[in-house]
């Protein structure tokens, strides 16, 4: 199996400071649903790992996530996409779970969910808690410069954090990776 790991906010969909707490402003980043796609019809099971802390802040419950996330399954089948499955950490970060990223749990729980080592498996984030967790696990960290990524690029090196490879969107890093498999 072939599995590639994304971030949500920032990275599939547009990034707000105030949280995206509704289905309406759940806005897909241009290109990002067809690069999906691509990945899907290159032979990956593409999976999404993201921290929702607007849940444990009351900005929005479970039923409007949902809500987000079967419009982003409708949008991505519209271009013939599909992402297999979410996981999300609903967790404020001074709740201290082990789900929340940068902490690796989330890419656990889809390690065990799929039995597949996650070493080497690409994730793809925005964030420095999406490069810590990947580095944590020892997953492939993609930076794209979309959502906070222009931020986290100057956040990289102070941190000490190598190997990342740098985009600069979802679609410009799924054309390298699927270019990659062709040769």
């Amino acid at each position: 199996m072939k599995l590639i790991v994304l971030d949500r906010d920032g990275v599939i969909n547009e990034d707000s400071d105030d949280y995206i707490k509704s289905v309406d402003e759940w806005k897909p980043i241009p290109d990002s649903l067809e690069a999906i796609a691509r990945l899907n019809h290159a032979g990956y099971t593409v999976v999404v790992a993201t921290n929702q802390s607007g849940i444990a802040r009351g900005y929005y419950d479970v039923a409007t996530l949902g809500a987000m996330h079967r419009k982003m399954d409708e949008l991505l089948a519209s271009v013939g996409g599909k992402v297999d499955a979410v996981f999300y950490c609903p967790h404020r970060p001074e709740d201290a779970c082990d789900c929340r990223k940068p902490k690796p749990g989330l890419l656990q729980q889809i390690g065990e969910r799929y039995q597949h080592d996650m070493k080497d498996v690409i994730f793809i984030g925005d964030n420095i808690s999406d490069m810590k967790a990947a580095v944590a696990i020892e997953a492939q960290p993609i930076l794209v410069k979309t959502g906070k990524g222009e931020e986290t690029l100057e956040l990289l090196h102070g941190n000490g954090i190598q190997g990342v490879l740098i985009f600069d969107n979802l679609a410009d890093a799924v054309d390298a990776i699927v270019d990659r498999e062709r040769y």
